[in-house]
């Protein structure tokens, strides 16, 4: 009897950790966008060399975590990277996460029609290891630039 009960807990305790793993994604997207919509209002306001020195502080307000903002030209050039400024001025367009993806052509096409999620596998800053990841992306009005925040799933 005590057999089955154990095995009852442990099939409990496994379904309420998957249901609180699809919670948490959710949570995620909401926080993702909610950090890009920030950005925006925050470079909107303060303008786009502040906007750029802020978005690059790794302890500033646009990191939490594994999750930062990125700012970057629709050309693929980094102007800012929270998760590693070392970035900055490098053109990513050609870059291929470790499946051979395009992501940050995805990017582009994805931030012309305004914005969206775009999922694929990146490194992860704080466990160093190969993650999925789903990054919302959204186009700076008037600008040839795009926000963009994601999380690891």
């Amino acid at each position: 009897m005590k057999g089955i009960l154990a095995i009852a807990v442990l099939v409990a305790f496994i379904i309420c950790g998957a249901v609180s793993t699809v919670r948490a994604g959710a949570g995620d997207e909401a926080k993702a966008k909610a950090m890009v919509e920030k950005a925006l209002e925050y470079l909107k306001a303060n303008g786009k060399e502040k906007a750029i020195a802020e978005f690059n502080n790794p302890k500033g307000q646009f990191v939490n975590g594994s999750m930062y903002v990125v700012l970057q030209g629709m050309d693929g050039v980094v102007l800012a990277n929270g998760g590693n400024p070392k970035l900055a001025g490098q053109n990513h367009l050609e870059l291929k996460d470790p499946t051979g993806k395009f992501f940050v052509k995805e990017f582009v096409e994805v931030a012309k029609k305004g914005g969206g999620w775009v999922s694929f596998t990146w490194v992860n800053p704080l466990t160093k290891k190969v993650q999925p990841k789903r990054t919302w992306i959204q186009k700076v009005e008037g600008a040839d630039l795009m926000v963009e925040c994601g999380y690891f799933e």
